[in-house]
């Protein structure tokens, strides 16, 4: 996978080497890929930010180029990954773009360093403060199944590598994405530590950490981050609400179904 004007280096952390691509100048953005996908979900955001600012896209713990360890997976581990990787490549402040699980990480990260991040602006996820409406379950249940499947050792990474279950989230929550891409994406969990990695990721974070945030636990933790919401018109399981801006055309994953609208707000949010 190679674009324009993109570089690529390693960044050694404590416990797990990131896969790194930067492009551009000025004041860095850091976008933050979601599951199941890496880095290349930001292929056609990346030319256009760049003649704004530092583009930096890694391959989170996991994906990608990235290292798979077997342990790492949880909130405080996580959180240290992105620390660590500012830390490393010396950008005391961020502009910060995320999607999917990332954005929940991206939030922790605002309440935890709010001095090292400029603004927000996250993807596909429902504000962080807003009420859940109990039909979102029941949504979530029809078109997010795989989210009962994924947390189970052994039947998790199984279902990733066996069943094609990458695939099944991708081609189920997208209007635009190719078959191409499906295959792209899908194909890293073919490595076993990849899979196994995938199934953790879901039961140490991302499941534990969303329904805290749904039950309000950080509700009394004060965001203090500028922080912008976007979800997609089609999307099965979240809607916009309050506090969250509508995409036409757009379903789950927002940066593969309308990169132009996500090029929009990115500039006028950061600018």
């Amino acid at each position: 996978m190679e674009l324009q004007g993109v570089s690529h280096r390693f960044v050694d952390l404590s416990g797990v080497r990131l896969h790194v691509t930067e492009a551009g100048s000025g004041e860095a953005v850091v976008l933050l890929h979601g599951f199941p996908q890496h880095w290349w979900e930001w292929r056609d955001v990346i030319p256009t930010l760049a003649r704004h600012y530092r583009v930096i896209c890694p391959d989170l713990r996991g994906a990608g180029q990235s290292g798979a360890p077997a342990t790492g997976y949880d909130r405080e581990s996580l959180l240290a990954d992105l620390t660590g990787l500012l830390d490393a490549l010396e950008l005391d402040r961020v502009h910060l773009l995320t999607h999917d699980w990332s954005g929940i990480l991206g939030y922790l990260f605002c309440l935890e360093h709010p001095e090292r991040v400029r603004d927000h602006l996250v993807l596909a996820i429902p504000s962080f403060d807003a009420k859940v409406e109990p039909a979102m379950f029941g949504r979530a249940l029809r078109y997010g199944w795989f989210n009962l499947v994924l947390p189970w050792p052994g039947l998790g990474p199984w279902a990733l590598r066996r069943t094609g279950l990458a695939k099944t989230m991708l081609r189920g929550h997208t209007v635009g994405m190719s078959e191409d891409l499906v295959e792209l994406f899908a194909s890293q969990f073919q490595e076993p530590e990849r899979a196994v990695a995938g199934s953790l990721l879901y039961r140490k974070f991302i499941q534990p950490e969303g329904m805290r945030i749904m039950r309000g636990q950080y509700r009394d933790r004060q965001l203090t981050t500028p922080t912008r919401f976007l979800i997609g018109a089609e999307d099965h399981v979240v809607r916009a609400g309050a506090g969250a801006q509508e995409i036409a055309g757009a379903s789950h994953f927002l940066v593969d179904d309308r990169p132009d609208a996500v090029i929009e707000h990115a500039l006028e949010f950061f600018g």
